[in-house]
């Protein structure tokens, strides 16, 4: 039963990595980056909008996880 979790979270993982790139950013963001001929800077921004909002998801997801696990194992 555990390959079974893990192979949830495996593919979780697969599907985030290659899943098209996301756009993090607002349209006014986005509009005046993109008006320019340098469009590797306004996609080097959206990179890392995307960046810094995935980060707070998955420690957060981390810390309910561990959470999860403890008050599991008490009960049991």
């Amino acid at each position: 039963m555990k390959w079974f979790r893990y192979n949830y979270i495996l593919i979780f993982f697969i599907v985030i990595l290659f899943s098209d790139p996301l756009y993090g950013q607002c349209s006014m963001c986005r509009a005046v980056l993109q008006s320019g001929e340098n469009t590797t800077v306004a996609k080097a921004i959206n990179n890392g909008i995307v960046y810094l909002m995935v980060i707070p998801y998955i420690l957060v997801g981390l810390v309910g996880f561990r959470i999860f696990k403890a008050l599991k194992k008490k009960s049991v």
